[in-house]
């Protein structure tokens, strides 16, 4: 048996499948993590979800802002964007079940036996695990009860401080931009919405994975969601697995028994 975690697909099915294929993966023994962003801006979003669902038994996903844009976007009856080429995936007769799908999926993971924490963006250098998992399982409650179309209609915005003991709308949306928009953040550990460049790009700002509580920490993180790092932490125990498939870059598989790295062609 093993276990592998790839990078954003974004509707690019094909370097996925050939990597799936480079690995042997085998659906009846092995197990896929994904982190997230399965659909939108690629060529088959389509392809991406009706894979993923039919292989729903050895799949995690942990949710990306691009899934959950895709979920509020048909609750609410909204046309997609041209941009995000999910016509094909509006049109398709299976849509319910593959929304119904992505709801049930969670904000992030832990797999003890590999002492590794997975999530679209990351996870806030203030939050332990424990309480990660925590606010994760709240706001998957949230979007996948009969609450999910008020919460992620009004799920958007730039408020830059932890809001989790206010009301319900200001921390559900805490927890959604951390898990799945956070990149740099303020001196202050505040999220910071604008910039999504290198680290060379940071000026005053932070990476998230840059606070000292990630230096001695014994757990493994990884995650997706900034294509512009290349892969690249310089912290030992951060891995980024999106390196911008979408944006003519390879796709990355993370093999966690051997923690081997394959990129698509």
């Amino acid at each position: 048996m093993a276990n592998y975690v790839v990078g954003d697909l974004q509707g690019c099915f094909a370097p996925l499948k050939q990597l799936l294929q480079e690995v042997a993966f085998n659906p009846a023994r092995d197990h896929l993590y994904l982190v997230g962003d399965i659909v939108a801006r690629g060529p088959d979003s389509l392809g991406c979800l009706e894979f993923v669902f039919r292989h729903q038994d050895c799949v995690t996903i942990t949710l990306g802002n691009h899934d959950l844009h895709l979920i509020c976007n048909v609750l609410q009856g909204k046309t997609p964007n041209p941009k995000d080429k999910l016509d094909a995936l509006y049109q398709h007769s299976k849509l319910p079940d593959y929304l119904r799908f992505l709801r049930a999926q969670p904000l992030c993971v832990y797999l003890e036996k590999y002492h590794t924490f997975i999530s679209h963006a990351g996870i806030h250098p203030h939050w332990q695990i424990d309480q990660a998992l925590t606010l994760g399982r709240w706001a998957q409650q949230k979007y996948m009860g009969e609450e999910a179309k008020p919460f992620l209609s009004a799920m958007y915005g730039k408020e830059p401080r932890l809001l989790l003991d206010e009301d319900e709308q200001s921390r559900f949306n805490t927890i959604v931009n951390v898990f799945t928009r956070m990149r740099f953040l303020t001196p202050q550990w505040h999220l910071d919405f604008d910039n999504k460049g290198t680290l060379d790009d940071a000026g005053e700002l932070r990476p998230w994975f840059t606070h000292p509580r990630f230096q001695d920490d014994p757990n493994r993180y990884l995650f997706g969601h900034w294509a512009a790092l290349q892969g690249i932490t310089n912290i030992p125990n951060v891995t980024a697995l999106d390196t911008g498939c979408v944006w003519g870059g390879p796709m990355t598989l993370l093999d966690l028994d051997s923690n081997e790295q394959i990129s698509s062609n």
